[in-house]
């Protein structure tokens, strides 16, 4: 994700933070809470607006793990 040329759609501010979200999907991973979902979470730091973007999640292997580290 190439963000050299972020700007807020919100307030214009060029500056920002990003991180990370996992959560849960539906069905068994609900159950389990075992969190295969990921995003990549950009936020103005001006107006706080945050926009999330899907990333492919850790496989099986990221998901075994979050078995043992739930």
């Amino acid at each position: 994700m190439n963000l050299k040329e972020y700007s807020c759609d919100k307030c214009g501010v060029k500056t920002y933070k990003s991180g990370e979200l996992r959560t849960t999907g539906s069905g068994v991973s609900r159950f389990f809470n075992l969190q295969n979902q990921k995003y990549r979470t950009i936020a103005c730091t001006e107006c706080g607006f945050t926009e999330m973007y899907r990333m492919d999640g850790g496989g099986k292997a990221g998901n075994i793990l979050d078995i043992f580290t739930n």
